[in-house]
C-alpha cells in the first residue's frame, strides 16, 4: 500500500500503534486483573524485596540504583515505553537477563506473582495508572514526586493505599535526611513554633525559558523514534502526534503533562513544613505574579500565595513561592552568604548554576527566623547574633537510621514505617496541584478544605479532576 502524504502515513502508523497495543493486551481486564492477588505478600527478614521498575531511563536509572545499592532487593523486571533507547541502555546492560516491557499492563499480567513492589520514576501525568494498578494487586509502591498530575488522581491514590494496605512512599528523599529529623526535633522542642509566614523559592533556568509565550499551538508533528511505544506513553492522555519536546523531561514543561518548577521542586523544600505545621490546605492561592503567561506551558516566572487558616494552637500562615530567573524573593536582614550548597542536587537538565539566591526557605515566627535549603539541607537561624544566642537550647537531632530508599525497602518488609507515605505525601501533592491550576488560570482562588472544592471558579474545579482519560484507560479510576 503506498501512503501518497506525510499525514496519511501519520496517521496509518498511530492506527497500527493502537492495534498493537490493543491486540498485545487484548481480553485484559484491569478489574480482573487486580482481583488475581489483592494482598501484600509477607516477607521474611532475611529475604529481599522483588521489585519491578516502571521508568529505567534518566532520573528512573538513579530511583533504580538507588533502591538496588541498598542490598535489600532483588530488581525482578524493567519496564519503559522507550525500551532500547540511549537513555535505558545503562540499566539494560546493568540487568541483561532481567525481563522487559513497554507497557506496565503487560508487566502485571504476566508477572504479578513475583512482584512484591514496584519503583514508578516516569513523567508526572503517568504516575496514577501504574500507582493503582499496582496497589490493586497487593503490590507496594515507589512513586517519584509529585505523587499525580490532578488533585483527583492524588485523592484516589490515598484512598487506595488505605484500600489495599500497601506500602507507599513518595520520593522526595530529603524526607529522610538530617532536615527531616532536625525540623521534627526542633518542632518538638518548641524551637519552630507559631509560624507565621514561609518563603519558598527556586530561582534557576527551567526547560520552558526558551519557549515563546505567543505560541499559537502545541509543537508540531515529528517522527516518532523506532524504541519508543508512543500510545503507550501517553497513557490517560488523549492522543497527541509525537514531538521531542514532550518527551525525557521536556514533558514538565506543559500543563497537560507536568507540573512545572513548584511540582518538581516544592516537595524538596516544603516536605517538612507542610508535614510538622500540619499545614494542611490553604483556603486561599493568589497568583501574584505570572510573567509569559499562557495557555501551554508554566510562566517563566512565577509568585504564588497561599494562605493556611489557623490550626489547633498555631496562627494562620502565609506561603509564598517565588521561582524564575528575574523573580528573587525579598530576603530578611542578616541572611548571610548564598554560596551553592553541595547538599542539593542539580535539576535534571543540567547544573544547578549559583544565583543570587539557592533554592531553599525562609520561615518566619513571631520570635525567630529560619533560612533553609532544599532536600536535606538543614535549617540555620538568622542573623547569626541569634542562632549563638539559641545554641545552648537546641535539642540533640537524631541521625537518620536508613535512607529513604532503604527506608521504603525496610518498611516493605515491616521492618520500619515510611517517612513520605500517601498519607503525609498526599495532601502535599495537593497543595501543588491547587498552585499549579492558579498558574494555569492565573487567578485568584477560593478553596474550601473540607469540601475539597473551590468556592469562586467552575473551571478550576474542573481543573481539580483534570482532562477525560482516554477510553481503554478509563478503568484505573475505578480501581
Amino acid at each position: 500500500m503506498e501512503l501518497k502524504s506525510t499525514s496519511s502515513r501519520r496517521d496509518f502508523l498511530r492506527q497500527l500503534s493502537v492495534l498493537t497495543a490493543s491486540t498485545a493486551i487484548a481480553g485484559l481486564s484491569i478489574e480482573s486483573l487486580s482481583a488475581k492477588n489483592p494482598k501484600p505478600r509477607k516477607i521474611d527478614a532475611n529475604e529481599k524485596v522483588n521489585i519491578a521498575c516502571i521508568g529505567i531511563g534518566n532520573r528512573g536509572a538513579e530511583v533504580i540504583n538507588s533502591l538496588y545499592k541498598t542490598g535489600l532487593c532483588n530488581v525482578v523486571a524493567l519496564c519503559d515505553t522507550d525500551m532500547g533507547a540511549s537513555h535505558t541502555l545503562g540499566i539494560i546492560n546493568q540487568f541483561p537477563d532481567v525481563p522487559r516491557f513497554t507497557d506496565f499492563r503487560q508487566l502485571f499480567d504476566k508477572m504479578a506473582k513475583d512482584i512484591d513492589a514496584v519503583s514508578i520514576a516516569t513523567p508526572d501525568f503517568s504516575h496514577f495508572p501504574a500507582t493503582m494498578l499496582a496497589m490493586s494487586l497487593g503490590k507496594h509502591v515507589f512513586v517519584e514526586k509529585p505523587m499525580a498530575h490532578t488533585f483527583n488522581e492524588v485523592e484516589l491514590m490515598m484512598r487506595g493505599a488505605k484500600k489495599y494496605g500497601v506500602v507507599t512512599q513518595m520520593c522526595n528523599q530529603g524526607h529522610s535526611d538530617p532536615n527531616y529529623f532536625q525540623f521534627k526535633a526542633w518542632k518538638e522542642a518548641g524551637i519552630i513554633k507559631d509560624v507565621t509566614a514561609i518563603t519558598a523559592h527556586m530561582n534557576n533556568s527551567r526547560r520552558w525559558h526558551k519557549f515563546d509565550s505567543n505560541m499559537k499551538s502545541m509543537p508540531g508533528a515529528e517522527p516518532v523514534p523506532a524504541t519508543l511505544d508512543w500510545d503507550t506513553w501517553l497513557g490517560t492522555e488523549q492522543f497527541r502526534d509525537y514531538n521531542k519536546d514532550y518527551v525525557n523531561g521536556q514533558w514538565r514543561c506543559w500543563y497537560d503533562y507536568g507540573m512545572g518548577a513548584l511540582g518538581d521542586w516544592g516537595a524538596h523544600i516544603l516536605d517538612t513544613a507542610h508535614e510538622f505545621l500540619e499545614l494542611g490546605y490553604p483556603t486561599e492561592i493568589n497568583m501574584l505574579y505570572a510573567k509569559g503567561h499562557n495557555k501551554f506551558f508554566f510562566p517563566y516566572s512565577s509568585t504564588i500565595q497561599f494562605k493556611f487558616p489557623a490550626r489547633k494552637d498555631m496562627p494562620p500562615c502565609e506561603v509564598t513561592w517565588y521561582d524564575g530567573l528575574d523573580n528573587l524573593p525579598p530576603v530578611p536582614a542578616g541572611y548571610g552568604n548564598v554560596d551553592l550548597d553541595p547538599n542539593i542536587p542539580p535539576p535534571s537538565n543540567g547544573q544547578l548554576v549559583p544565583s543570587k539566591l539557592n533554592p531553599g526557605k525562609i520561615i518566619y515566627s513571631n520570635e525567630l527566623t529560619f533560612k533553609g535549603g532544599s532536600h536535606g539541607s538543614t535549617l540555620s537561624i538568622i542573623p547569626e547574633e541569634k542562632a549563638l544566642e539559641m545554641q545552648p537550647k537546641l535539642p540533640v537531632v537524631p541521625k537518620s537510621p536508613s535512607n529513604h530508599f532503604a527506608n521504603f525497602l525496610l518498611a516493605c518488609k515491616g521492618q520500619e514505617k515510611t517517612r513520605s507515605p500517601f498519607e503525609i505525601a498526599g495532601p502535599l501533592s495537593q497543595v501543588f496541584c491547587l498552585g499549579v491550576i492558579a498558574q494555569q488560570l492565573n487567578a485568584k482562588l477560593i478553596f474550601d478544605p473540607v469540601k475539597k472544592q473551590f468556592t469562586n471558579n467552575n473551571l478550576a474545579n474542573e481543573l481539580l479532576v483534570g482532562a477525560k482519560p482516554r477510553k481503554a484507560w478509563k478503568q484505573f479510576y475505578r480501581l
